[in-house]
């Protein structure tokens, strides 16, 4: 029985710093935009895809090593 004297003085505490927690998030903007993340999620960012079927050029060929000629 004596532990709710430690309990409820710790949950008051606990209470009180989540409440601190919630009104200084919201004070510095926390909860401003809500949808623009869902919504950059869903979007594409309109980048072309790799072409795979153009010809190497010089510099994509893979450089042989001496010893294996």
């Amino acid at each position: 029985m004596s532990i709710i004297y430690v309990l409820i003085p710790l949950g008051l505490i606990l209470l009180g710093l989540a409440i601190w927690a919630f009104f200084w998030a919201a004070g510095s903007g926390q909860f401003d935009d809500l949808e623009t993340p869902a919504w950059r999620i869903l979007l594409d960012d309109d980048r072309r895809p790799p072409d795979t079927n153009r010809e190497p050029t010089d510099g994509d060929e893979i450089p042989e090593k001496d010893d294996e000629r």
